[in-house]
């Protein structure tokens, strides 16, 4: 009997056992699968932040492999990139400039910036601007500014100063003549030196090109070809008048008094400065050698805003002496003063008559100077 209740008893307990240990599974089970279902009825937003947080550290982690990859190829460049010769950097640099291109040939003279066109020394009229009548007041007062200096006065032997020669309407007529030359072929440009300096101006030659680093004259100029265009008869007649006022001034002045030589005009050049246009201290003696010797003068018309002429016969400001042309004046130096050093220093802004910056002509602030000679 007690090895039967024993047995009983022993079968109990494995029963007991079995069944809580079937319990425990089936507990487990119900957990697992209803993690399942909480994982399933999540909301939309919820998974959607939670990829996007993966998402973000995925491209962080993508960023940095990049950014090492870029540098490691950097600095592993080939041998052949990394030590390229100044000649083909230079070579390079010619390619992407073209102005720095055509400065380094040999067979075009540098610094002209004709390229972008022509300059215009007349500032393009404004469709539908209401022109404005200058009052009697103004008018008469450029009148009585015209009467003010003496005509003529003699700076020394061989230069004379022609003030207000050129009448308002002549001005304007200059004007506009060399602003229809200016804006064509062989127009305004502004000229410069192989090494890159530029002058302080812009320049058009009539009759001969006058190329300033060679310092020659020639039927074209070496930059773009075009062919200067001819003296206007109008501007011979102008220069020829201010030749015989002169001649009858130095008669009357005084018996002995060396005069100016005549000639006959067959260069013109141009040039048109800025406010800020200046001009050192040069001679004029790139023409012929019998021209030179001859001493055949210089006739300059000056239009547009005041400058300060400097003249010496030596190359020092300091020693220069000093005169100022204003629009309309005429300054004629030849003989003994030929080869004089001259300059312009500075331009004296908002100084032109009004007629030359109205609705008339329109001349940019600055200095119009036309230089005659005979080669």
């Amino acid at each position: 009997m007690l090895r039967a209740l024993n047995a009983t008893s022993s079968s109990s307990f494995s029963k007991l056992f079995v069944s809580h240990s079937t319990l425990l599974c089936f507990f487990h089970l119900s957990i697992s699968s209803n993690s399942k279902k909480m994982e399933e009825h999540r909301t939309p937003s919820a998974v959607q932040t939670n990829i996007e947080s993966r998402s973000g550290r995925q491209s962080a982690s993508l960023s940095k492999s990049s950014l090492k990859t870029k540098v490691g190829q950097s600095s592993s460049l080939s041998p052949s990139r990394r030590s390229r010769s100044p000649q083909s950097v230079e070579s390079q640099r010619m390619q992407t400039s073209p102005k720095r291109a055509i400065g380094a040939s040999q067979e075009k003279s540098p610094g002209s910036e004709s390229e972008e066109g022509p300059f215009d020394i007349c500032i393009p009229a404004i469709k539908g601007l209401v022109k404005l009548n200058k009052s009697i007041l103004v008018l008469n007062r450029e009148k009585r500014k015209e009467l003010k200096c003496p005509a003529e006065q003699y700076l020394r032997p061989g230069m004379v100063l022609l003030k207000k020669f050129l009448g308002h309407m002549d001005q304007v007529k200059i004007v506009n003549k060399c602003r229809e030359l200016g804006i064509g072929s062989g127009g305004f440009y502004r000229p410069g030196y192989r090494d890159g300096a530029k002058l302080h101006l812009q320049m058009m030659c009539l009759g001969k090109d006058w190329n300033p680093e060679s310092r020659l004259y020639d039927k074209s100029r070496s930059f773009d070809g075009a062919v200067p265009p001819e003296i206007p008869e109008e501007l011979r007649k102008l220069v020829d008048r201010a030749l015989n006022t002169s001649h009858k001034f130095l008669r009357e002045l005084a018996e002995n008094v060396e005069e100016i030589p005549n000639m006959s005009p067959d260069i013109c050049v141009v040039n048109f400065y800025s406010n800020s246009g200046r001009l050192g201290l040069h001679q004029d003696r790139d023409e012929s050698e019998e021209s030179l010797k001859k001493g055949l003068p210089v006739v300059s018309f000056s239009i547009g805003d005041s400058a300060e002429f400097l003249y010496s016969d030596v190359r020092d400001v300091d020693k220069a002496k000093k005169v100022m042309l204003e629009s309309g004046d005429v300054l004629i130096f030849g003989g003994h003063a030929r080869h004089i050093f001259h300059g312009v220093p500075c331009i004296k802004p908002n100084t032109a008559p009004e007629i030359l910056v109205d609705e008339t002509t329109k001349l940019r602030p600055g200095r119009l100077n036309l230089t005659f000679r005979q080669y």
